[in-house]
Formats: C-alpha cells, structure tokens, sequence
C-alpha cells in the first residue's frame, strides 16, 4: 500500500468552525444522532480546556513518529492534529519538541490513539491534548506511515478536514458532509435544553415534563411511603 503526505485538504468554513465554538462536546454527540465519539480511555491532560478545528492525521507505526514530523509540515493555523498507530502501542509519540513545533504552527491540540511524554512540560506550555496513555518509552523514527488518509481514532472514523471537537466529557468527530445538520441540530438541542432549565427552575419534575411515569408503570416500578416491612415478612 503507498505512503503518502497529502498536503492540502478541504477544511471547514471559518465561519462554521466558530459557531461550534460556542457548543460542547456532549451536545453536538447527542444532536447529531450519538455518532462520532471517541472511547473514554482518550482522556485530556489538562482541564477545563476546549478545542474544535479541523483533522489533520497523522498515521504511524506503532513506536514510530517520523509522519508526525512529516504532519507538522502541512499543518494550518487552527488544525487539530489527529495521531493513530497501525499495530498496538502507548509508547511517547510525541513531548515537548513536538509540542513546541506544533505551537508554531498554530496547530490548537492533539488527539492521539496512543502515548505522549513530558507531560509536565506540555500542561505548562498549555497546549491542550487527549491521549490514551503517559509513558516514557521513546520512538523511533524510520518508519513511513501516512498524512492526512483516513483513519479509525479512539474507535470514530476520522477523515482529514472533519472537524474535531474536544473538551473535558471528550472527543467527537463532525464529519464534513454532515456539518450543516450537525450545527443545526445542536442549536435546537440548546434552546430545547433552555426551556428545560425553565422548568427546573419553576420546581417542575422531570418525571412529569420528560412523561416517564408510564414508564415507571410499564416497568412495574412500585412506591412506599415508608415501610418495606410486608417484605420481611414475606
């Protein structure tokens, strides 16, 4: 199978990118059908930190990070560098070097199926990455892989200029064609989830506004008031 670095790529109107700025990660998994997220051992290194831009990826061979080097090239201002291994591995693809470099580029973050090191440094530097694991073990560099090809990240499909969106709950993946549905949905589930706090906040239950009590009923759910003692006896 050919190697390549594809150096261009379709991304995102800006315009589109920002509004999903203002959404989160759960909201837009939830509105575009529960699609997209990646598995939860993707964890963030930091906290309270968002991101949504554009894919970039990068794909290597396990314990081999030469195609993040050859990643870093073609990377804009405002990607989101997506690495993924061919083979099993956690060892420290990328640290503070990479990280640096990457921060020139204006790249926003890391999402990676695999391991990073220096942890400390990069949470100091405060650039924002979801990672499977935190371990030394180095790499090599020798091996070709792939830029910007399709790829599987933490489970989710993953096609360079989808739009990554990462935050404390996460990863999920827009893909391009499903954008406009995607956005538009989301903006319905926040006004929904609006009039939902109003309800709250006027002291309505969400088994009444959300009708789960025929729900409890069909499941034979059962209310005491105080005492299980008929079933000690029993």
């Amino acid at each position: 199978m050919e190697k390549y670095v594809l150096r261009n790529i379709a991304r995102p109107e800006q315009h589109i990118i920002e509004q999903f700025k203002e959404l989160d990660v759960s909201t837009v998994y939830e509105a575009q059908g529960k699609i997209g997220l990646m598995h939860y051992s993707l964890k963030p290194i930091q906290q309270q930190t968002r991101i949504c831009g554009p894919a970039v990826t990068a794909v290597c061979p396990a314990g081999d990070n030469l195609m993040i080097h050859a990643a870093i090239e073609v990377c804009k201002p405002g990607d989101v560098l997506v690495i993924t291994t061919v083979g099993e591995g956690v060892a420290g693809m990328i640290g503070e070097l990479i990280v640096t470099a990457l921060m020139k580029r204006g790249v926003q973050g890391v999402i990676m199926d695999s391991g990073i090191r220096d942890a400390a440094q990069i949470r100091e530097l405060g650039f924002p990455v979801w990672t499977r694991a935190i371990f030394s073990q180095g790499t090599t560099k020798s091996r070709g892989g792939w830029v910007n090809a399709p790829t599987v990240c933490g489970g989710a499909g993953v096609n360079p200029g989808d739009l990554i969106m990462a935050d404390d709950d996460g990863v999920v993946v827009v893909k391009k064609e499903d954008i406009s549905f995607a956005l538009e949905s989301s903006k319905q589930r926040l006004q929904k989830e609006e009039g939902t706090k109003e309800k709250i906040a006027r002291g309505e239950l969400s088994l009444d506004f959300y009708n789960l009590r025929p729900t409890l009923d069909k499941e034979q759910v059962v209310y005491y008031e105080n005492s299980f003692s008929h079933l000690e006896k029993e």
